[in-house]
C-alpha cells in the first residue's frame, strides 16, 4: 500500500515480489508526487509479477518486450514497438488481454485497410498483434487466442520476386562512372547477393584478395543519429562470399586509391538511405523498371539452377575482358 514520506512529503509505492526460492520480499519505489501515481505503479508491478492476463494490452506489451530483450535485436525491437504503438495500442491498449474478441479484431482490420497501407505493411501490423497473443498463450497460458479465429489481413511481400536481368542491370550501372563509390556498391550488391547492411559494414580486413573472398560477420544500420554495427540478421548470415575476378579487381583498385585506410574502417561510410536515393535517381536515368535495393540480391539468391550459375560465371569472365 502506498504511503507518504514524512521528510520529503512524497509518496512511496510498496509491493511484494516472490523470488526464485519462493520467498516473498517487500519492494519499494520512492519519489511519486501523488498517491495516485504511487498506486498505479504498485498495480503495474503486481500485474507484471503475476503476469495475469487481466492486464491491459499496453501493459502486456511492456512484458513482451521485457521477455524478448535478449532474443530480439535492438532494431527489431524498435520497429515492432513503433508499429504496436502506432497501430495497435490506440485501438486495444486500454482493454484487457483476456477481453479482446475476434469480432473487435475484425473491426480493427477493416479500419486499418482504409488507411492506404500496402498489403505487405498490413501483414506486418497484423503480425505484431499476433506475436503478442502468441506469447501470451505460450508463456502465460492465455486460454483463448482471438487472433487464431480471424483471417490475417494483408499478404506477404510479393515484391521480393522482383529482380533485374543482367541486361537491365547493365543499363543501370552504365549510368555511373566506373570505380566510383556508388558504382562499386551496386557491383557488390548485384554480383555477390549480400544485403545492404552487410555491405555497409565491410572493412578492408574482411576481404581476402588472394582467395577472392570476403567475410560477412556483421551488419550496419543507423538509428537516432548513431551508427550501429551488430551481428548479421541470422546465424546463417555469417558466411564467406566468393567474388569473381573482375569484381575482386574493382574492390582492390578502390581500396588502393584510399591508401592508408585503417583495416577496421568501413569501406563505405554512408547510410542506407543514401544508397536508396542514388539508386532511385539512376533507375530514372537508365529507364529500367523500379526495384528496391534489397531486390538486387535476388538474382543471386533465388535461382539455384546450374544454367543460371554457369551464365553468371561466363558473364563474369566476359565482364573482366578488355
Amino acid at each position: 500500500m502506498a504511503y507518504k514520506e514524512k521528510d520529503t512529503k512524497k509518496w512511496t509505492a510498496q509491493w511484494f515480489e516472490t523470488n526464485a526460492r519462493g520467498e516473498k520480499k517487500k519492494r519499494r519505489k520512492r519519489g511519486f508526487e501523488t498517491k495516485r501515481e504511487a498506486l498505479e505503479y504498485e498495480r503495474q508491478k503486481k500485474l507484471n509479477n503475476s503476469r495475469s492476463m487481466d492486464m491491459k494490452l499496453s501493459e502486456f506489451m511492456e512484458v513482451y518486450f521485457e521477455d524478448k530483450q535478449n532474443e530480439l535485436k535492438e532494431r527489431t525491437m524498435k520497429n515492432k514497438r513503433y508499429m504496436m504503438e502506432q497501430h495497435i495500442v490506440p485501438y486495444f491498449g486500454h482493454q484487457m488481454m483476456s477481453e479482446i474478441t475476434a469480432g473487435q479484431i475484425i473491426q480493427w482490420q477493416n479500419e486499418m485497410q482504409t488507411k492506404g497501407f500496402s498489403e505487405a505493411y498490413l501483414r506486418m501490423i497484423q503480425n505484431q498483434l499476433t506475436s503478442l497473443y502468441t506469447h501470451a498463450s505460450k508463456i502465460y497460458d492465455l486460454h483463448a487466442n482471438p487472433c487464431k479465429k480471424v483471417k490475417r489481413m494483408g499478404s506477404s511481400d510479393n515484391r521480393s520476386l522482383d529482380f533485374w536481368t543482367v541486361d537491365e542491370y547493365q543499363k543501370f550501372i552504365q549510368t555511373m562512372e566506373p570505380g566510383t563509390r556508388y558504382y562499386l556498391i551496386f557491383e557488390i550488391l548485384f554480383w555477390t547477393g549480400c544485403r545492404i547492411g552487410e555491405l555497409l559494414a565491410l572493412t578492408p580486413k574482411d576481404i581476402d584478395f588472394d582467395r577472392n573472398q570476403f567475410s560477412i560477420t556483421k551488419t550496419y544500420y543507423r538509428t537516432e543519429r548513431q551508427d550501429v554495427i551488430t551481428e548479421p540478421k541470422t546465424k546463417q548470415s555469417v558466411r564467406v562470399v566468393e567474388i569473381p575476378e573482375f569484381l575482386k579487381q574493382e574492390i582492390k583498385d578502390f581500396v588502393d586509391r584510399h591508401y592508408g585506410m585503417p583495416e577496421d574502417e568501413r569501406l563505405f561510410p554512408i547510410v542506407q538511405e543514401a544508397v536508396q536515393h542514388k539508386m532511385k535517381r539512376q533507375m530514372e536515368k537508365a529507364g529500367v523498371k523500379k526495384i528496391r535495393v534489397h531486390d538486387l540480391r535476388h538474382p543471386y539468391v533465388k535461382p539455384k539452377t546450374k544454367k543460371f550459375i554457369t551464365f553468371f560465371e561466363v558473364f563474369g569472365q566476359l565482364h573482366s575482358c578488355p
